[in-house]
């Protein structure tokens, strides 16, 4: 699974990278994300290609009754997205999610009281994006909507097995042509073998 992520990418690079223009530039920094903080990183949506939006990390259903649910949508198992209540309603509503490197930690023993640490990210930190799933949700306290994401996740290859050695999970990674196949509703999920390279921090 993947809870931390990191985009060091400027606003510049980024619209460059990905042939879209900022909603809201001025609230964008570079940073690290921790899932678990539900912050707002940049994606694009198939609604807006053109355009690189702030969403918060953690999906929230339309349905939802409150927020609550978001810490257990951080990720999304792409085998059961059609299944699951959370995701089943948000299939076609896709999104990329745009970084440059997320982390994750290998267990050195059985019960991963001992962990290294590893930064997963392409050739030369490149900018790249995940597959992911996005909604908008109507807090019917305050009439807010709040837009909300998920990252996809597929059974890990071969080289992040040996990194994510416990549940054996990895996000989906999307090449640059790919992008533009899963926004326009290619069903395929796509191979990430050969696409990441890995650097231990």
């Amino acid at each position: 699974m993947c809870f931390h992520s990191k985009q060091s990418k400027s606003a510049q690079e980024l619209k460059l990278r990905f042939k879209a223009k900022f909603e809201n530039e001025e609230e964008y920094q570079p940073t690290q994300y921790n899932g678990f903080q539900h912050p707002k990183t940049p994606i694009i949506t198939n609604e807006k290609t053109d355009t690189i939006q702030l969403y918060n990390w953690g999906l929230i259903p339309h349905w939802a009754n409150d927020d609550s649910i978001k810490k257990f949508t951080l990720n999304a198992k792409s085998e059961t997205i059609h299944e699951k209540p959370s995701f089943k309603n948000a299939v076609q509503n896709r999104c990329l999610i745009l970084i440059d490197g997320f982390y994750e930690w290998k267990w050195l023993d059985a019960k991963g009281k001992n962990k290294q640490k590893y930064l997963i990210t392409l050739p030369n930190n490149e900018a790249f994006a995940f597959a992911g799933l996005y909604s908008h949700w109507l807090d019917k306290n305050n009439g807010e909507i709040t837009k909300t994401y998920t990252i996809l996740t597929t059974e890990a290859n071969e080289l992040m097995s040996e990194i994510h050695n416990t549940k054996k999970r990895m996000p989906i990674i999307l090449s640059p042509t790919n992008e533009i196949n899963w926004l326009q509703g290619d069903t395929a999920i796509l191979n990430n073998d050969n696409l990441i390279a890995v650097t231990t921090n």
